[in-house]
């Protein structure tokens, strides 16, 4: 599943080429992705402008003319094309297409259909059933050390499970949970209330993995790609993520992996205590 860095590379090529784009229609080809659409979504989005896109946690947020807001959801396998001139030539699964009034379309693609699309009010985010329970992002100062002291005191469970909880923050994904503690050399699978006391460390180190995999373009899982077409290319600079049994670039220890909550988690033995 695309993680922060990836939704973020999309955000930024979708605002990038779509801000200040008034909407000529919207075409539903099925009834539903993973939830249904909203009634009268097309008659809805007809006629607005795009604002602005933001992100919050993994869903990404169209600001439209009005107070509305587009909430998207890439789920396993979504996909945003921005077609530079609309032929209404269509795939099997290219299920929404948007048009735009100055000719162009923006086509979302979902082969599995995990993904998701619904209206809200702008008004109404913050306490809006996908938002509500979500904590702070990673990279803003709502993700203080006072906080993620206070949180890890009070969870017994793994450190590596703790900072994947998108209560306590949102965005860490299975990657760059790995990435990050390798880092801080914290061994992900000791309980997270013995290391809040490096609550300041760990901040640092989960902000340096998701800064830097957001300039690089994210990380290339098997169905990410950019606006663009292009995949990222982060998953070149993995030092534990994927690399089981082979050699750690700091020690030349073999990296290990186990599971935590069904997700496989690697680390370096000797680096990672």
């Amino acid at each position: 599943m695309p993680e922060l860095p990836e939704v973020e590379t999309v955000r930024t090529g979708l605002d990038a080429a779509l801000k200040g784009s008034k909407i000529a229609g919207v075409t539903l080809r099925r009834a539903d992705l993973r939830i249904p659409f909203p009634e009268n979504m097309a008659a809805r989005l007809a006629g607005k402008t795009i604002e602005s896109i933001r992100r919050r946690a993994k869903y990404l947020l169209f600001d439209l003319g009005g107070g509305d807001v587009l909430i998207a959801h890439l789920g396993m396998s979504g996909r945003f094309s921005v077609v530079p001139k609309f032929s209404k030539k269509l795939g099997t699964h290219d299920h929404v297409v948007i048009t735009l009034t100055d000719g162009r379309a923006l086509i979302y693609n979902d082969p599995r259909r995990f993904g998701l699309m619904t209206i809200a009010q702008s008004s109404e985010l913050t306490s809006h059933p996908l938002f509500a329970a979500l904590g702070p992002e990673p990279l803003e100062k709502e993700f203080s050390t006072a906080y993620l002291k206070l949180e890890l005191t009070r969870r017994n469970t793994a450190v590596k499970v703790a900072l994947m909880d998108q209560a306590l923050v949102v965005g860490v994904g299975n990657i760059y949970a790995s990435e990050a503690l390798f880092l801080a050399g914290i061994d992900p699978n000791i309980p997270a209330k013995t290391v809040a006391d490096r609550a300041k460390p760990i901040i640092a180190v989960i902000r340096k993995v998701l800064t830097d995999a957001i300039e690089s373009g994210g990380s290339s899982l098997r169905d990410f790609m950019h606006v663009s077409g292009e995949s990222g290319y982060f998953q070149h600079r993995f030092n534990v993520y994927g690399r089981e049994g082979k050699p750690c670039f700091s020690c030349g220890e073999p990296v290990r992996s186990t599971r935590l909550s069904g997700r496989s988690t690697f680390f370096c033995p000797h680096c990672q205590k």
